[in-house]
């Protein structure tokens, strides 16, 4: 019986088109660069985690969210599979301070540093940054390996 957990994941854009990634300091993802988020908490909408975990990793708050997509990740190694919806931020307010869980970087889109991402990021990043939204399913087989996947842009 897999356990199935909801997530947000959000990436917040400055005015000169960069992307802020957050380098993961400990607990799951610890060493890879990845957007902000976490598990929806009970009796929280996803948009109201969304914002809660940017808040918590980053400080910074989001004035407006903006939906890109969902992916379904199966980890048969973990019997874990994880529903997570992707967002963008363009409005915020704050600067991005470090965290006991995340040290946060500006990036610019073409130099991101997918090799330190999951491995998943280098097939739907490309539909990201070109502004589309999408869906699909990645399975692993342990954390760094992909075994089959789908995704298409919605």
């Amino acid at each position: 019986m897999s356990m199935k957990k909801i997530l947000t994941l959000c990436f917040v854009h400055d005015t000169d088109g960069r992307i802020l990634l957050g380098l993961k300091k400990r607990g799951f993802g610890a060493g890879r660069w990845n957007g902000f988020g976490g598990k929806v908490e009970a009796g929280e909408t996803i948009e109201d985690a969304t914002r809660r975990e940017l808040s918590e990793e980053t400080g910074i708050t989001a004035h407006e969210i903006v939906p890109r997509g969902i992916l379904h990740f199966v980890y048969r190694h973990t019997d874990t599979t994880m529903e997570v919806h992707y967002f963008s931020v363009y409005a915020y307010e704050g600067e991005p301070q470090e965290t006991e869980e995340v040290k946060p970087q500006w990036f610019a889109p073409d130099a991101l540093p997918l090799e330190q991402m999951w491995p998943d990021d280098k097939y739907w990043m490309p539909l990201y940054l070109a502004g589309k939204s999408f869906e699909g399913e990645f399975i692993f087989s342990d954390y760094d390996t992909i075994v089959e996947h789908s995704l298409r842009e919605v």
